[in-house]
């Protein structure tokens, strides 16, 4: 998938709740839960919501919690209670009302 966010994707319609923990929500204005606009007639990939939150939420350095077109080692992500590499991680449609976690593993010592 190229870069760019079709805006046209993630606007109006349903939600999601996007969570932080873990110090990852320092990333993102100190912010340890935001709702994400989601577009429920269409479909959206977890690749793309990363993205949103990059180009729309995130206030830290994106290197700390993106690598490449997903997080960086060191961050957990959980939909609905659950690993994401059971649900495919990425390539994870996002649904309406979805819960997405992100826990910071990174510690400095």
């Amino acid at each position: 998938m190229d870069d760019s966010i079709d805006e046209e994707v993630i606007s109006g319609g349903s939600t999601i709740t996007v969570e932080f923990s873990g110090g990852a929500e320092t990333l993102f204005g100190g912010v340890k839960e935001h709702i994400v606009p989601l577009d429920g007639s269409k479909i959206v990939l977890l690749e793309e919501m990363l993205r949103w939150l990059r180009d729309h939420l995130l206030t830290g350095d994106a290197g700390l919690f993106l690598q490449e077109n997903t997080v960086r080692p060191g961050i957990l992500v959980m939909i609905n209670d659950t690993d994401w590499d059971l649900m495919g991680e990425t390539e994870y449609i996002l649904q309406p009302g979805d819960h997405i976690l992100f826990i910071s593993t990174l510690h400095g010592g």
